[in-house]
């Protein structure tokens, strides 16, 4: 990726990475700043790809975690630290996998979504982990000191598939987005263990008329923006409260 003189992104492909038997459907980069670059990949071939940059800038894969799901590996996401890596499947389980000096182990699998789980997020701290599923249901889970993950709520509201879920930057507030055309803002309630919908934006609202397949908020967390299958992305403005959002003018048809 190159900045020409006009300011313009050029990229360029640098390595296809290969070693997937089937579709690929996720990809994350591990935050950790100290070590060598890293990523990981998931996919419908039920396995977990971990590659690594070496000394000469190549990529290689540098481990395959198979073994634990049983079906589609839908989504995984790095813990803020990239010591943890969290792998949502389509068998309804969660896996949480450790980084210890370039080894991979499954410490954890966590159950109870009926259906598909489709997306997981972790939250500022690396304390919290959403999940969403096919069930309807969000579910926010624990890491207790022994790393051990306890289910502290289950959010329902949603009436079709939530297809996924992200915390805020740096706050403790959640989004989920449906194929019910919604998207919902969950919080704490007055620090217990109790998580409530604080807002729902749906199509009464100024919000997306067919299913909502995405959102991802901006760096400063004062932007949000969701994508839908009604053809639009709709940006949000999260500067003040989640509780106030509003449309951004500059939602894009596409």
């Amino acid at each position: 990726m190159e900045l020409s003189d006009d300011r313009h992104m050029e990229m360029r492909e640098i390595q296809k990475l290969e070693g997937h038997s089937d579709r690929v459907w996720n990809v994350a980069w591990n935050p950790d700043s100290t070590a060598p670059p890293m990523l990981a990949s998931c996919g419908a071939d039920k396995t977990v790809r971990i590659w690594q940059q070496g000394t000469s800038g190549s990529w290689v894969c540098k481990a395959v975690l198979e073994d634990s799901h049983t079906r589609t590996v839908r989504s995984c996401a790095w813990s803020p630290c990239g010591k943890l890596l969290a792998t949502a499947s389509f068998d309804a389980t969660t896996a949480i996998w450790r980084h210890i000096s370039g080894d991979f182990e499954c410490i954890a699998t966590l159950e109870g979504h009926e259906n598909e789980v489709k997306s997981v997020s972790w939250n500022a701290s690396g304390s919290l982990l959403a999940t969403c599923s096919r069930d309807k249901t969000v579910w926010i889970w624990e890491m207790l000191p022994s790393s051990e993950f306890e289910c502290v709520s289950v959010l329902q509201g949603h009436t079709q598939d939530v297809k996924m879920v992200q915390w805020h930057p740096f706050l403790d507030i959640l989004v989920s987005v449906s194929y019910d055309n919604s998207v919902k803002v969950w919080a704490e309630d007055g620090g217990g263990d109790d998580w409530n919908c604080v807002q729902t934006i749906d199509e009464i609202s100024s919000g997306h008329t067919s299913t909502v397949w995405a959102l991802s908020f901006n760096s400063a967390g004062d932007r949000m923006v969701t994508c839908s299958d009604d053809l639009t992305l709709k940006i949000w403005d999260t500067s003040s409260n989640l509780q106030g959002m509003n449309g951004d003018t500059d939602s894009c048809k596409l």
